[in-house]
């Protein structure tokens, strides 16, 4: 390995640190969750290292629970986490045209919020070695909290174990509400999701949850994508 991607890798390794302590909190939630749906700590791992996603995983557990097909969880976690084609789309830019394609493969495979974020702060071409040393913090954070979420609420009291499956909601809450704030539009797509949930439910209760789910996520986006479509700024 040459001088420059050492660095390169210490310095991604170096800035993931927080990213990695991050996802261990929220993974551990997410965790009780897992062990409530009857994974193991095994399976919760490997979810976890393959799908670092919250969003997804959560989606993915809640249609586990609710005994969807193999066919709707994999449609509606393609859909929980499309948000990252398009950050990959943009990271693909921060590449040297000489960068080989495998790289880009490897780097894609571990495209988040956080990394996206760090990632497009760097300035000059992208060292894919960078990624690399965050993902080294960033996916064992995030698979080992899950494991030891679904150890921990294996051995904790059922009083305990529900106390900490609250925490989940309140990582969702704190996830949508700074963008309701300042957008609107993302405010008012937030309470008709719930309204057209409860609703969904009430009335549809024949159709899977997985089915409802997926029909409501893309009814909702699509509709506000249509109505209130993001003005490009020049």
């Amino acid at each position: 390995m040459s001088k420059e991607n050492k660095q390169a890798l210490a310095e991604g390794f170096r800035d993931g640190i927080p990213i990695g302590l991050g996802y261990f909190v929220v993974s551990f939630t997410l965790g009780i969750m897992a062990r409530h749906v009857g994974l193991t700590p095994f399976q919760g791992f490997l979810a976890s290292l393959l799908n670092n996603a919250s969003a997804g995983e959560y989606v993915g557990f809640t249609l586990i629970a609710a005994h969807a097909p193999y066919f709707e969880i994999a449609l509606m976690t393609f859909i929980a986490n499309a948000r990252y084609l398009l950050m990959s789309t943009v990271v693909s830019q921060k590449f040297s045209p000489n960068t080989p394609f495998y790289h880009r493969i490897f780097v894609g495979f571990d495209i988040t919020d956080e990394i996206f974020g760090i990632t497009i702060a760097r300035k000059g071409w992208l060292n894919p070695f960078y990624n690399y040393g965050a993902m080294l913090t960033a996916l064992p954070g995030w698979s080992i909290g899950t494991a030891l979420g679904i150890i921990a609420g294996n051995i904790l009291p059922p009083s305990a174990v529900s106390a900490l499956s609250v925490a989940l909601y309140g990582m969702f809450i704190a996830i949508i509400i700074p963008p309701a704030r300042k957008d609107k539009i993302v405010a008012v797509c937030v309470v008709v999701s719930f309204a057209a949930s409860f609703l969904a439910e009430t009335f549809l209760s024949g159709i899977s949850a997985g089915t409802r789910t997926i029909f409501l996520t893309v009814l909702i986006s699509g509709a506000a994508a249509i109505l209130f479509p993001v003005k490009d700024k020049k």
